[in-house]
């Protein structure tokens, strides 16, 4: 069965990405037609990139062994979904970072956005992340979860406000990832 790996794009501390990031595991886990897995940036801790050659000049040779960990967890996807908050209407510095380290372990594999933010829902974010994932030749899916006001979008139980809405969107947008998962 496929893989699709869900990427936590935020290592902030007291980051609202671990109840994204469980919402998004808890609705997956009934999605029918593939296997999927959290990998959680914190512990995945990669130096700033400074490898001598670009991965898209040398695939697969790389000089940290973090970095090679990396590219063979991320071998194992044939999928991604990128889970990320809005920055300064962007995304994190680590996510980027992790994107940037690896090319050919990208390649041709679909990609999904859920971003979380003030009122604009991180869609900003998700916006600047699709010109970086054209560039490392993914395919990125039209469906999108956005969640806005996220200091709101939780109860205390961790529940989603208009949660049925947001696991509609996210049902969605595995959908479109499927015809791409190989």
């Amino acid at each position: 069965m496929a893989k699709i790996q869900v990427i936590l794009g935020s290592t902030r501390q007291g980051r609202s990405g671990d109840k994204v990031a469980a919402w998004v595991m808890s609705e997956l886990a009934k999605v029918p037609g593939a296997e999927y897995e959290l990998l959680d940036l914190r512990e995945w801790p990669l130096p700033f990139f400074d490898e001598p050659v670009g991965p898209s000049m040398a695939p697969g040779k790389f000089t940290s062994e973090e970095a090679k960990r990396w590219s063979a967890k991320i071998q194992e996807g044939a999928g991604y979904i990128l889970v990320t908050p809005e920055y300064n209407h962007s995304f994190p510095a680590v996510l980027k970072n992790a994107l940037d380290y690896l090319y050919a372990e990208w390649n041709n594999k679909p990609v999904g956005f859920v971003s979380y933010g003030a009122f604009a829902g991180g869609a900003r974010a998700s916006e600047h992340l699709v010109q970086v994932v054209n560039e490392l030749k993914m395919i990125p899916v039209r469906q999108r979860v956005v969640i806005p006001t996220i200091w709101a979008a939780f109860n205390e139980q961790g529940e989603l406000a208009a949660g049925d809405m947001h696991a509609k969107n996210l049902q969605t947008m595995v959908q479109e990832m499927m015809p791409f998962v190989k």
